[in-house]
């Protein structure tokens, strides 16, 4: 489907150059002289490469679709992590650097969301928010205040994250997958 270089958003799939791209920052630009256009910040879904393009309302792009399916994570082997369609019950390997620093997160059984281009997985969703243990919290230090101190703590995955004073070693929280964060205390 063929966009207007000025309607793309932030999350749209474009083919440029005869590669797919991701529009991760938009910035719409009416400069006093000349035509208004919009400037794009994006990164490519095969090699992880970001550019900054800008288009005119003049020029249009080819807006692409990605199908989505639901896959299970089943295990991994050195690089390579093993998925299965939840349909066909067919089992894929991609490597763990296609998840990033979510790869950590990733837990034996979890549901996760795939994005196909032509058959092709591109990237994979992991859920926002996952439950981990804390292995290992500093002590509380006394007479700081409970407003703002976080104290440091490592998960049962080994991803370090601030937690609240009142967590301890043994305790399972929520933690943002994507922003690597504490959210809250699971139930």
């Amino acid at each position: 489907m063929k966009i207007s270089g000025v309607d793309i958003r932030p999350g749209n799939i474009i083919e440029y150059e005869g590669g797919l791209w991701k529009a991760v920052k938009i910035q719409h630009t009416q400069p006093g002289k000349g035509g208004a256009y919009m400037q794009v910040e994006m990164k490519n879904l095969l090699d992880g490469r970001k550019n900054n393009v800008r288009f005119r309302s003049a020029e249009t792009v080819e807006k692409v679709r990605l199908d989505t399916r639901e896959y299970q994570f089943l295990f991994a082997e050195g690089d390579m992590l093993t998925f299965m369609d939840k349909e066909n019950y067919e089992q894929i390997e991609l490597p763990s650097d296609m998840l990033g620093d979510a790869a950590a997160f990733l837990q034996d059984g979890m549901d996760v969301m795939l994005e196909l281009y032509e058959e092709k997985p591109i990237s994979v969703q992991l859920p926002d928010q996952v439950e981990a243990e804390i292995v290992e919290a500093d002590a509380v230090v006394k007479g700081q205040t409970a407003s703002s101190s976080y104290k440091p703590a490592i998960l049962d995955n080994g991803v370090r994250v601030m937690v609240p004073p009142h967590i301890t070693a043994g305790t399972r929280i929520v933690v943002d997958v994507y922003a690597q964060e504490y959210v809250k205390k699971a139930d």
